[in-house]
């Protein structure tokens, strides 16, 4: 039993006690999936139908799940009222480290039964259908990385995420014998992944202590995003099962590499089967002659890196991961192959593609790829001309734009954006606008451990 279902395999093992349980989830406005276990039965009896409900109150909450004034969607004064959670049956598939687990993914409407234009995936959805207008679909990809230890999260949470035991004593880029140590939670990630239909290319040691990369196979944009979404759950509890713990945080320790979200995206025609980025044959000892659409999609990227940051980096943490000499970028240039470079140009024919290295692994996927599909259509509709490729340490160079440093750099260049605004709607941003602003508010409220260590006996 791999894989995915459809609505009458489903059926058939919930008759025979092969599954008793569907999880019905959701992306919140973190990534995160939430929603609910339905006993198999009422699913087929009742959810496939007519769907089940949820409290909206759930894109308004914070990571404490706290409910937070001052949106529009919603609020004490609006009576926290219900939203409709309705299957969408071609995402099926089992679960496979759950017993006599299935899952599908939903999609949100309101009362009156009309998308919530705030929710990722609605938004996501969007954008693909606005590529999908111009003749074009997208396709993305996703290697995240993240930081295994030996600690379980109860453990964990218990030292307050100080002095975790990394399952590394040193740095494990490619280094086969320290993945080897971490195989039986890494094995039973991909393995899990594999038999729930999220297809896994590789994995490999990253450049930190307990590090790992796992990449996952490209596919179209929203089934992609429903991919990294489960993946990102599914490790963590599987890594829960195992007794010990993982983080996607963007930077976990300032001493430790930060983990990242490669986002790898290209476009195909309206079938979905011919790549239209795919560089001109070059003659021997020439540079391959880049499409003028990959061009303009490029350009696009990077004119609205600095506007769109926020969906890429969401948190106070994420910014800490821009450091120079890091692998994570500080400018916005595009170079072959260069890791230096916020984009990075890669892949050789049928498979070139632009790979955007400015989202941390603690990005939600679908807004993240809102992002690029609608930034890329700026560049495209704008007709913005095609950047010149860099060459050399882009860290060093000042001359370039830079990366935001902070969340609160990223709310300002989000506000004034006309190009998002354009295209993700006036709703859409000001909600995400008063998400980053409490973020900010939030962190700009609380007593560090720096704080402490700094000044509790010396100031």
């Amino acid at each position: 039993m791999l894989g995915r279902l459809d609505l009458t395999s489903l059926e058939q093992l919930i008759r025979q006690g092969e599954i008793d349980t569907v999880l019905t989830v959701f992306p919140d406005t973190f990534g995160r999936l939430l929603g609910k276990r339905v006993v198999g039965r009422h699913f087929l009896e009742r959810v496939v139908a007519e769907g089940l409900h949820a409290c909206i109150y759930l894109f308004t909450v914070d990571m404490e799940m706290e409910p937070l004034p001052g949106f529009k969607l919603t609020s004490w004064e609006r009576g926290y009222g219900d939203m409709k959670m309705v299957p969408d049956l071609p995402t099926l598939r089992l679960i496979p480290w759950l017993p006599k687990t299935a899952l599908v993914f939903c999609d949100v409407l309101s009362e009156d039964g009309e998308p919530i234009e705030e929710a990722p995936r609605s938004l996501l959805k969007r954008q693909v259908a606005r590529a999908a207008a111009l003749g074009y679909v997208v396709k993305t990809a996703a290697e995240l990385e993240l930081y295994c230890f030996k600690e379980s999260f109860e453990e964990a949470r218990a030292k307050r995420y100080q002095n975790l035991t990394p399952v590394a004593a040193y740095l494990e880029d490619y280094h086969v014998l320290q993945t080897t140590k971490e195989e039986p939670l890494i094995r039973a990630i991909r393995n899990g992944m594999e038999g729930a239909d999220v297809p896994v290319e590789t994995s490999k040691g990253e450049w930190g202590r307990g590090q790992e990369e796992i990449n996952l196979a490209y596919a179209e944009a929203l089934e992609m995003a429903d991919r990294t979404a489960l993946y990102k759950h599914g490790a963590k509890e599987i890594a829960h099962l195992q007794g010990c713990a993982v983080t996607f945080m963007a930077k976990y320790d300032m001493g430790a590499a930060g983990s990242s979200f490669h986002l790898h995206s290209s476009l195909w025609d309206r079938t979905g089967g011919k790549p239209l980025f795919a560089p001109a044959p070059k003659a021997q000892g020439t540079p391959a002659v880049i499409a003028p659409l990959f061009g303009q999609w490029l350009a696009g990227q990077m004119a609205a890196a600095r506007e769109f940051a926020y969906f890429y980096a969401p948190t106070v943490n994420s910014y800490k991961r821009y450091q120079a000499g890091s692998f994570a970028p500080t400018r916005i240039a595009a170079g072959w192959d260069n890791r230096t470079c916020g984009f990075r140009l890669c892949g050789e024919g049928e498979a070139f593609r632009v790979e955007n290295r400015i989202p941390g692994a603690d990005a939600n996927p679908y807004l993240a790829f809102a992002a690029t599909i609608a930034a890329g259509l700026h560049g495209i509709t704008s007709k913005l001309k095609a950047p010149k490729l860099y060459e050399g340490n882009a860290y060093q160079d000042a001359t370039l734009p830079q990366v935001p440093k902070t969340l609160r750099e990223a709310i300002d260049e989000l506000e004034r954006s006309e190009v998002v605004r354009a295209a993700l709607g006036e709703r859409v941003v000001e909600h995400y606008l008063h998400t980053a602003r409490l973020e900010q508010q939030a962190f700009d409220q609380a007593v560090t451990d720096w704080e402490l260590i700094r000044n509790f006996e010396r100031i």
